[in-house]
């Protein structure tokens, strides 16, 4: 079963020092997503409508790590890791339910970029996607723990 290994995101009141550096990523037990917005209470949620939450794999992150990049939560941008589920094989506009209510949809495949090298210290080419950006259909409350499932055509119309 694929659940919701870890949560992280970088409240309104922290800023970065160094834009450089590593990535603020606060670890909470719940969040609330927010429809067409992210997760409630992150400075990044609201600024793009295809890049609301980024996803990244728990079994990518580990493969990474045995490569030598720091991949503890959080350490590659990510606000939720999930395991059990290669997110990063999911074409766009893949529906995924997360716990009771939350629905997400895949956007697109998540490309590194100079501040992700950055933060990593090193060449992040060759990775492929680094787990997916979505955009949040459905809000609710998530929590570490939580089902995540993609949902079949039938199941998205009830949950649209």
């Amino acid at each position: 079963m694929a659940h919701v290994v870890h949560i992280g995101f970088q409240p309104l009141d922290r800023d970065y020092e160094d834009r450089m550096g590593d990535y603020i990523r606060v670890p909470v037990d719940s969040a609330l997503l927010v429809a067409g917005h992210g997760i409630r209470g992150d400075r990044k949620a609201g600024r793009n409508q295809t890049r609301q939450v980024n996803l990244i794999a728990r079994e990518w992150l580990a493969a990474r790590a045995e490569e030598g990049y720091r991949a503890a939560p959080g350490q590659f941008g990510e606000q939720i890791v999930i395991g059990g589920l290669a997110v990063e094989t999911l074409p766009p506009e893949t529906l995924l339910a997360i716990g009771e209510e939350a629905v997400l949809a895949v956007s697109k495949g998540r490309t590194g970029c100079e501040r992700l090298e950055a933060a990593q210290g090193k060449s992040i080419a060759g990775l492929g996607p680094i787990g997916v950006l979505t955009r949040v259909v459905h809000g609710g409350r998530i929590y570490v723990g939580d089902e995540v499932r993609v949902l079949q055509p039938a199941e998205a119309q009830a949950n649209g």
